[in-house]
């Protein structure tokens, strides 16, 4: 139970901060600290992940950093993304699951340093 506590707030206080889904810290949390495997620990990301995203959402809103029309547009085309990534994601080994996460961390992190170093943050 410690590692959940420690894994939920260390998530939110990162998806607070930098706005990054909870899951990039959820996911390997619960596979690392509980025991997981990759396919209840995404499931579990999933779940999880709904509050955080409600609060975060809604304390930007109150800075005035949500935009709402594109989040829309995001949220309810994810709807079926997520139903087909949950389908493929049952379909595939934890194994194949991990490498993939790992690699679109690795990507992600990639991108973002590239990114840090190309133009200055015009807000």
């Amino acid at each position: 139970m410690i590692g959940a506590i420690a894994i939920g707030v260390a998530a939110g206080v990162v998806a607070g901060l930098l706005g990054v889904g909870g899951g990039v810290l959820f996911v390997p949390g619960l596979v690392i600290f509980l025991g997981l495997g990759q396919h209840q620990a995404e499931a579990t990301s999933l779940l999880a992940i709904v509050p955080v995203a409600a609060v975060g959402a809604f304390r930007q809103d109150r800075y005035g950093n949500v935009r709402r029309a594109d989040a829309l547009v995001l949220g309810v085309l994810s709807l079926a993304g997520a139903a087909g990534g949950v389908a493929l994601a049952n379909a595939l080994s934890g194994e194949i699951l991990r490498v993939g996460f790992a690699l679109l961390i690795l990507l992600v992190a990639a991108q973002l340093v590239r990114n840090t170093f190309r133009a200055p943050d015009t807000r």
